[in-house]
């Protein structure tokens, strides 16, 4: 008798991934994100700036430059052109007009009058403008000066005086209370406002539910009297035929 405990060919062996019926909770299946790269990065732990090198501009997918066929010249730097002054001889420039500046003889200071002499001051009367047309201002006529007598004195301190207001309609029995409600306005307050309410129940409607709305015939509308009994065997539809009867052939004209 072997002492080999296995039957057959087949050995366990590793499993070449995770099996999820080897674990008690979801395991592998789950992972935490990535730390590395910028996209889909761990919120809770610290991502640092990432830069690109980004696309190429659409003016610059067409070739507008000579490229490396062409040389620097050898007397330019990066601050210009170098080499020693050099001159060239342009065409003579217009000359400018002279500047035509008044002679002592244009001038006459004694015109200036008030405008260079000091002199005292001059008011006028101009005429009214055409925007006070239609002012409608009062004249002196219209004002007169404040009473002497009285607490309406300007300048003058008055004694304390006291006066009598007619009686107003409003706070006072003489009120009108036409517009507040009445003692019948009020409705008694349910009890279930402030206390606990108790259970309510309503009843409903019947609801019809959905048939067959065709008028049938009623009980009067049968007459079983007239129903001639029937031999045993099933009821049929129709009349019954022979199965000896010939068909009706009609002739039919060419």
């Amino acid at each position: 008798m072997s002492a080999d405990i296995w039957v057959g060919t087949w050995r366990p062996h590793r499993p070449r991934g995770p099996i999820a019926a080897l674990y008690s909770s979801p395991g592998p299946k789950y992972g935490l994100p990535t730390n590395v790269g910028f996209p889909l990065h761990d919120p809770s732990r610290y991502r640092a700036p990432a830069y690109s090198f980004g696309i190429r501009h659409l003016y610059l997918q067409d070739e507008c430059s000579p490229g490396p066929k062409y040389m620097v010249p050898e007397n330019m730097t990066m601050k210009g052109k170098d080499g020693i002054p050099a001159y060239s001889i342009y065409g003579r420039p217009k000359d400018l007009l002279p500047f035509l500046t008044p002679g002592p003889g244009r001038y006459s200071p004694e015109k200036a009058g008030k405008w260079a002499y000091r002199s005292a001051p001059i008011y006028s009367l101009a005429s009214r403008t055409k925007e006070f047309a239609n002012d409608q201002t009062p004249g002196p006529a219209a004002y007169g000066l404040p009473p002497m007598i009285g607490p309406k004195v300007i300048n003058k301190s008055s004694a304390p005086n006291y006066s009598l207001l007619g009686r107003s309609l409003i706070g006072s029995f003489y009120e009108d209370l036409s517009k507040t409600p009445g003692p019948c306005n009020y409705r008694v307050v349910e009890p279930s406002v402030y206390k606990t309410r108790a259970p309510q129940y309503s009843m409903l409607a019947r609801n019809m539910l959905p048939g067959d709305n065709t008028q049938k015939p009623g009980p009067g509308a049968h007459s079983p009297e007239k129903v001639r009994k029937k031999l045993p065997g099933g009821h049929t539809f129709g009349i019954r035929h022979s199965d000896y009867l010939a068909p009706l052939i009609v002739d039919v004209v060419d």
